[in-house]
């Protein structure tokens, strides 16, 4: 993502992320007739040729922008992340990192959002509790 792509910036320590968010629609339709929709999170770091996707398709028990639900939301029946928080971005980012992606390694690769959301709900909802008793 270079200069002027809209994207937003993240510093984590001394590195500098940009991140954004783009929906995506799919001309196959899911079992129901209707049309499949994604939203996708675009992660790389300053500086380094690697680039992380991380969508999440719209699907049973899966909710993601479809007209009704606002635009970077993303649910399940357990929580929900918006996507244009950039304590969810780093949420997402920590986790992909603890699993093993390296911005440094070049290729972009895409993930499945849902492989890691139930961690990042963990993390934000760690990270919220622990704002609130220092507050």
């Amino acid at each position: 993502m270079g200069r002027g792509s809209g994207a937003r910036l993240l510093v984590v320590g001394e590195a500098t992320y940009r991140w954004s968010v783009t929906h995506r629609h799919h001309v196959d339709r899911g079992d129901d007739g209707w049309p499949r929709c994604g939203e996708r999170l675009a992660v790389s770091r300053d500086g380094a040729p690697g680039r992380l996707g991380i969508l999440f398709m719209g699907g049973p028990g899966r909710a993601v922008p479809d007209g009704y639900l606002p635009s970077g939301g993303v649910a399940t029946g357990d929580g929900h992340l918006n996507l244009h928080r950039p304590g969810v971005v780093r949420a997402l980012l920590d986790e992909a990192l603890a699993r093993g992606w390296r911005p440094t390694d070049p290729g972009h690769p895409e993930w499945d959002g849902w492989d890691l959301f139930d961690a990042a709900v963990a993390r934000v909802r760690a990270a919220e509790s622990a704002a609130r008793t220092r507050s």
